[in-house]
């Protein structure tokens, strides 16, 4: 493994490119932030905001919600700039009571709303096999949550999807080309989180067309062909998770301080059970976890130097999530060990090799690492 000299991530993070000068795509396309014109992008965006509302019947835009501090923010700077929005959620099989209060205070802020809810049997066993064959519980949601607001933008005529941060370009992306303002079919294809795969991918053994109906998103002709603009909001405005929680919080967001479910942030992944697993099992195919993302984030914010971050991965050890593991097994019906047994066949052997009854990464980021099985 190769470490960015500057953050705190490995070469095996996917799409994550490591220069000759040691320093990570991610951290450079962060340092351009500064030499953007951000005012040319705010007025790229309200002719963006002019188009949509010229050409709308109804709404003029769908924001994809969860209820978390950035779709606050998303809904927040929608409503500021004059939109009317259409809230769509996909809604997790393991909601929070706080991700509810979040949600509803989101939706309190002035835009009606869709809550869109699949058959918890059919997402239970869609999580299921995507464990199984990719090491991934969350292939199902990023399904449904990237293509239920497609679906309804286009059926509805509704002109503008308006998502938050571009991941290719905050956390890297191995083509520039995917690191702009637009979600398009090759985006989703690199970017999606579902392995390459497509709905139609997943039909057989009890799943069918129909049953999975709020997995297929439009045609890639329809996507990119179509007058749908679908972009992201960071783009246009300087996106920092500290400025979008601050934007929150002022409007009612809420989460309890004193220790993050998985990463650095008390207030992130608060509203579902499962995502934690999603963001865990990087342990095994990559090294690193969720943790490492988000204090590289602060690395590049300049809240913190790397030796401080690589302090707090020394202290945080590589955050297990037992207790939504067991609420993850209770879902999907399977006994832990077998959840656990399923991400070994993923670890990654071309970094994790096996002695004296611990498995081990060579070049780890800490020399004095308390390895364990697990």
């Amino acid at each position: 493994m190769k470490w960015c000299k500057n953050c705190v991530l490995p070469d095996t993070r996917p799409g994550l490119v490591i220069g000759e000068d040691g320093i990570c795509n991610a951290c450079k396309n962060h340092n351009t932030k500064k030499h953007v014109d951000w005012k040319q992008r705010e007025i790229s965006f309200k002719k963006i905001v002019q188009k949509a509302k010229a050409s709308s019947d109804g709404y003029d835009c769908v924001i994809p919600v969860s209820g978390g501090k950035d779709s606050t923010w998303q809904v927040i700077k929608c409503l500021e700039y004059g939109l009317t929005p259409l809230a769509v959620t996909w809604r997790t099989p393991g909601r929070t009571e706080i991700g509810q209060r979040n949600l509803d205070n989101l939706i309190s802020l002035g835009v009606d709303h869709i809550d869109y809810q699949v058959s918890p049997k059919l997402e239970s066993q869609f999580m299921l096999r995507g464990l199984e064959r990719f090491g991934s519980t969350a292939i199902p949601m990023h399904m449904a949550l990237f293509n239920i607001p497609l679906n309804i933008a286009i059926k509805f005529k509704i002109p503008l999807v308006i998502w938050g941060e571009n991941s290719a370009f905050e956390y890297g992306s191995d083509d520039d080309s995917l690191s702009g303002y637009r979600l398009n079919s090759a985006w989703l294809s690199r970017f999606g989180v579902t392995h390459g795969t497509t709905a139609a991918d997943w039909v057989g053994d009890g799943f069918t067309p129909k049953n999975l109906a709020a997995y297929f998103g439009p045609s890639q002709e329809l996507m990119d062909h179509s007058d749908l603009n679908a972009i992201f909001l960071g783009h246009y405005f300087k996106w920092d998770p500290e400025t979008s929680l601050a934007s929150a919080k002022a409007n009612g967001f809420e989460f309890i301080s004193g220790g993050a479910r998985t990463g650095l942030y008390d207030y992130a992944d608060i509203d579902d059970n499962f995502i934690s697993l999603h963001h865990w099992i990087k342990w095994y195919k990559f090294g690193f976890t969720r943790l490492f993302d988000n204090l590289s984030l602060e690395i590049r914010n300049n809240r913190l130097s790397r030796n401080e971050a690589i302090k707090i991965i020394a202290t945080a050890g590589n955050q297990r999530p037992k207790d939504d593991i067991l609420k993850f097994c209770n879902f999907v019906k399977i006994d832990p060990k077998n959840f656990y047994d399923i991400c070994e066949k993923f670890r990654n052997l071309d970094i994790w090799s096996h002695s004296g009854g611990q498995w081990k990464i060579n070049n780890f980021l800490i020399k004095d690492w308390n390895w364990d099985a697990i």
